[in-house]
């Protein structure tokens, strides 16, 4: 606990301390530790980049009330309680939020031009004074609780830092202008509906030939693309069979990684999500999750307040911001605290693989440096729930398992998941990180980063979901995907040409299939049904407008196109841990056309409310199995 009168009525400075003793041996003097712990902990240290006040806590050899105690006094300076006696918002002059959060410190008391800086690592303290210039020379540590410290810089710098998160994509690349651009949108659609309406009174056969033709043409892309990933993933499976190797010891010196977890109005997750989290095996030192949550959002709040955490998982409370909350700007504003070289993003349902990180980290020390992303593999946990659900299941395993990454073979842009990612911190900050207004900011961030010179890559480690297995809410989920694919073609189609030259034709033509044609067939689905119609001779208005071999050669691509899916699935769910909804593959265009209702909710918030987050709720079925197997990875 601090001592204010003491610090205050006269501030002494101490003497520079020419020769400190280690942190370890002021934890010995004081009985924390012995030598065996001490000697424990500095070999781990070796692995791992990490203080060594860090390992002592993590590895449950000291508190962190010990480590601060230890540090204020091997560096002679005052011991500091922010939740007692906090800083006031006059402070906030002293240092810019970009100082605060570099080096992790905020301004505490002022006193007679003397600024005591709370720190957590004082041996830093030069290079911020170093930083500050003159300012910097009437600056002192006080030695606060790394939690403290992050959570008064959120108090002091909360507003100003909130505002940047909500704008930090550069506007060429951000869908955040059409608020503006609203009523144009509106006036468009307005018309696109008059005329089509126009057009169907008084030429009802060729306005729907036309819209079939239309249809087909990106039916032919889908299918296309579909048929090229299957291919390149059928043959990579070929030459090189998968084998389920053990993970091998990471031969370098483990990295921080900070994996952010946004959570909003979330019951019944909470202590869930901490057991599963609990599971991972990457050293604690190293790992740093951050739970984001909405300042607004109290029912959050109050779960967590019943949940103890444990040191490595903190709580960052995002503030309001224009009425914006997405989840991209609460990445944005949370990365703000995170202390990790690597950036992974978790969603609150989520039950990563034990050796995930592990993993991650390997792959980035091995990867070439254009690299970015990782992508892990989503799967299922509940797909016996329901019908819904193993459908759902079935649809993940064919595109992450399959399709995917069939696509990364071809060399195209890959759509990121929202989850499961892991970024190298510098890339992604020099991206701008995530684009606050797209309802489907992973897509878009995969297209940023192809855009920019870097590669995103699939890594073969799990993170098991929670199917959405109820009817609505997957109406509302995947109206939520389909509206974002329109909104980040639509940025990225603001300059085809630029587009084009950035990506290359094949990779240009491979944003249009996923992102456009992706949602066209969904919304065009009713008018591809109408071939089962013309296979049951009843009438059809091609032939009575482009003939007879028109329609037939429509038909057939769509039967093409739908045993494809069919063998895709089978295929997706032929493994051990899918074989059991194999039977199911067949009940799946029964499945889909869920889908076209989907697309006409996002037509029409994509004209009316483009940045409405329409929140999937989480925690409606519980997680049958906690303790998933380590090689779900190969179990595909």
């Amino acid at each position: 606990m601090s001592n204010l009168r003491l610090a205050l009525t006269d501030p002494q400075i101490a003497d520079p301390v020419t020769q400190r003793l280690p942190l370890g041996q002021h934890l010995m003097a004081a009985g924390v530790i012995g030598d065996r712990d001490l000697i424990h902990a500095l070999d781990l240290q070796r692995h791992v980049d990490a203080p060594l006040g860090e390992v002592l806590v993590a590895e449950g050899l000291a508190t962190r009330d010990d480590v601060l105690l230890a540090l204020s006094r091997q560096s002679a300076a005052q011991l500091a309680d922010l939740d007692e006696q906090p800083p006031t918002f006059l402070m906030a002059h002293h240092l810019p939020a970009s100082i605060c959060l570099q080096f992790q410190v905020v301004p505490w008391i002022s006193l007679n031009g003397i600024v005591l800086v709370a720190t957590s690592d004082p041996g830093d303290f030069d290079r911020l004074r170093l930083c500050m210039g003159e300012a910097g020379k009437r600056m002192f540590p006080a030695i606060a609780a790394p939690a403290q410290i992050k959570q008064h810089i959120n108090r002091l710098y909360g507003a100003e830092l909130a505002q940047k998160a909500a704008s930090k994509v550069p506007a060429a690349e951000s869908c955040r202008m059409w608020e503006i651009t609203g009523p144009r949108r509106r006036n468009w659609a307005v018309a696109i509906i008059a005329g089509l309406m126009i057009a169907l009174i008084y030429t009802p056969l060729w306005t729907l030939s036309v819209l079939m033709l239309m249809a087909v043409v990106t039916l032919v892309m889908s299918t296309t693309l579909k048929a090229a990933a299957l291919w390149a993933e059928l043959m990579h499976r070929y030459r090189a069979p998968r084998q389920s190797r053990p993970q091998p010891a990471l031969p370098f010196r483990m990295p921080r990684v900070s994996v952010l977890v946004p959570l909003l109005h979330e019951k019944e997750i909470a202590g869930a999500l901490i057991k599963r989290l609990e599971r991972l095996t990457y050293p604690k030192s190293l790992l740093e999750i951050v739970l984001v949550l909405e300042a607004t959002d109290d029912l959050t709040r109050e779960t967590l307040a019943r949940t103890t955490l444990p040191e490595w998982i903190s709580v960052i409370e995002v503030p309001e911001a224009n009425q914006l909350t997405t989840k991209p700007r609460a990445l944005n504003y949370a990365m703000n605290f995170c202390q990790g070289s690597i950036i992974g993003v978790w969603d609150a349902e989520d039950a990563p693989e034990a050796d995930q990180i592990e993993k991650v980290v390997s792959r980035f020390q091995s990867a070439p440096p254009e690299v970015a992303c990782l992508q892990g593999v989503l799967d299922y946990y509940n797909s016996g729930a329901n019908w819904l659900s193993r459908c759902f299941t079935i649809e993940y395993a064919a595109w992450w398992r399959v399709l995917l990454p069939g696509v990364a073979r071809l060399g195209l842009v890959l759509p990121l998941g929202g989850t499961t990612l892991f970024f190298r911190r510098d890339l992604l900050e020099k991206l701008c990180g995530w684009d606050a207004h797209n309802v489907t900011e992973d897509a878009d961030l995969g297209v940023r980063l192809a855009r920019h010179g870097y590669r995103t890559e699939l890594i073969d480690t799990v993170t098991f979901e929670e199917a959405n297995c109820r009817t609505w809410p997957w109406v509302r989920q995947r109206s939520r995907w389909l509206k974002g694919f329109l909104i980040t073609w639509s940025v990225h189609m603001r300059d085809p040409a630029a587009l084009l030259r950035d990506l290359g034709w094949l990779r240009f033509m491979g944003v249009q299939t996923m992102l456009l044609a992706t949602f066209a067939q969904f919304a065009a689905a009713p008018l591809l049904w109408s071939f089962w119609l013309a296979l049951a001779g009843l009438p059809h208005p091609v032939p009575m407008t482009m003939g007879n071999g028109v329609l037939w050669a429509m038909v057939s691509l769509f039967i093409l196109s739908e045993t494809l899916n069919l063998l895709i699935g089978m295929i997706a769910t032929s493994g051990e841990k899918h074989r059991h909804l194999m039977p199911w593959v067949f009940t799946t265009p029964f499945y889909f056309p869920l889908g076209a209702l989907a697309a006409f909710k996002a037509l029409h918030e994509f004209v009316v409310s483009p940045f409405f987050w329409d929140k999937t709720q989480h925690g409606v079925t519980p997680d049958p199995q906690p303790h998933l197997p380590a090689n779900a990875a190969h179990l595909s």
